[in-house]
């Protein structure tokens, strides 16, 4: 298996640009990220879900080949690299009681 961008696949890479494209998607799974801090398994169903929630509806062969492109994304690599992007819990602390 090829990656693309050192993702897993284009359509890793693609999602995962896209969600950070803009500043306002950016900060929102910045936070559902600190939201799903322990769980990244459950933080990767809830960034799939909300993708599939979000998809146009479309039909035939188009639809197709979304449902293609969007069962071929690595949910489970974005909500890593998303958790992993979050300042560390003792990094918060420390700032905190400054």
């Amino acid at each position: 298996m090829s990656t693309y961008n050192g993702w897993t696949n284009y359509e890793t890479w693609a999602t995962k640009l896209w969600m950070d494209n803009d500043q306002g998607a950016q900060e929102y799974w910045q936070e559902q990220a600190e939201h799903y801090r322990d769980e990244p398994w459950k933080f990767a169903k809830a960034i799939k879900a909300e993708h599939e929630e979000q998809a146009p509806e479309i039909h035939g062969v188009f639809s197709d080949l979304l449902g293609a492109a969007l069962g071929a994304v690595n949910w489970d690599e974005i909500a890593q690299s998303l958790i992993a992007d979050l300042e560390p819990v003792d990094a918060q602390t420390e700032e905190e009681s400054a």
